[in-house]
Formats: C-alpha cells, sequence, structure tokens
C-alpha cells in the first residue's frame, strides 16, 4: 500500500507585497539535482517565471534534493504550483529520453496516492513559504541559503557552489541575473 499525503502545510501565503523564503524538497529527498540537466530544467524555469511573471528572485540554491529561494510576486502560489508543474513533467521527460530507469522507480515509489494524474511524483508537496518582513530577515534568508552548500560539506566558500546566486550578490555573474 501506498503513502497518502499527511496534510497540508500550515505555512501560507498571505501579502504579495513581501518576499517570501522558499524550500521545495524533491520526493523521498531523492538527489535528482545531482544531475546537471536537471539543474538546467531548474535555472530556466526559474528564469521563466520572473520575466513572464514578473517574479522577483532575491536568492536561491539548488541543493542535490531540494531548493530555496526567496521571491516575491503577484499570486505567488499559483506561480510556484507552476513552476514545480513544469519542472516535474520536464524532468520526467529528460528521464525518460535518457532511459534513466532506475530514478524513474524511484519517484514511482515515492508517489503518493493522492497524485492519480501521474506516474510519477517529483516534488513533495508545499513550499514552506516563511514571509521576510525586514531587512534583517532578508541579510538572514540569503546567508542561509548561500551557506546551504557549505554547510552540507559541499564546498568551503559559498562562491564555489555553481546553483547559487552567492556570485550575484558578490557583483559577478551568476547562471541567473
Amino acid at each position: 500500500m501506498k503513502r497518502a499525503n499527511k496534510g497540508r502545510s500550515r505555512y501560507k501565503f498571505h501579502e504579495d507585497h513581501y518576499p517570501y523564503f522558499i524550500t521545495s524538497s524533491t520526493v523521498e529527498w531523492y538527489p535528482l539535482f545531482m544531475d546537471t540537466k536537471i539543474c538546467e530544467i531548474i535555472l530556466d524555469a526559474l528564469k521563466y517565471v520572473q520575466e513572464e511573471h514578473d517574479i522577483t528572485l532575491y536568492g536561491y540554491v539548488i541543493m542535490p534534493n531540494h531548493i530555496h529561494m526567496v521571491v516575491e510576486g503577484k499570486a505567488l502560489s499559483a506561480r510556484l504550483r507552476a513552476f514545480k508543474s513544469y519542472t516535474a513533467r520536464s524532468i520526467i521527460n529528460y528521464l525518460k529520453a535518457n532511459k534513466k530507469t532506475r530514478t524513474l522507480d524511484q519517484l514511482k515509489a515515492g508517489k503518493l496516492d493522492n497524485h492519480k494524474d501521474s506516474e510519477f511524483q517529483v516534488w513533495q508537496e508545499g513550499f514552506h513559504p516563511k514571509q521576510v518582513s525586514t531587512q534583517k530577515i532578508m541579510r538572514q534568508k540569503i546567508n542561509y541559503i548561500h551557506y546551504n552548500p557549505v554547510k552540507s560539506g559541499f564546498v568551503s566558500s559559498p562562491l564555489y557552489w555553481r546553483y547559487s546566486s552567492a556570485l550575484n550578490y558578490e557583483g559577478e555573474e551568476g547562471l541567473i541575473s
């Protein structure tokens, strides 16, 4: 028997005019983002929501099994649901096209029962949004994002983690403007 959804998050988007710290994790914490092509899918989708949906991306990091972002914009919940839906479909298509059956099997095994419209599940449900209401909290969240790969032992400096906005904050060109 497959597992069911444990309920909706208590975290909500309340006001459009504040940034939010967002965390989205892969199902079963599977390290999908170790694959550079999958990271490119995420980066391209982040660029798209910035350009086409007027979402401000203040900072981000893509870790092996989750992403953190600070974002702001109208209809943020709907935009981020669309982001997760699009990236999930794109990731599944990429995995199928490249015959990555072991990964697909993991995503099938981790699928919740209430996801009846799909064979696989890429993302855990929810975003866990936390409102960023002051400059002090913004600095804390951006530092947390940028130091996540350091804390995890992947790099010795945030500037060495490719999939992060840390370079942007040093005035250098990152992967996303």
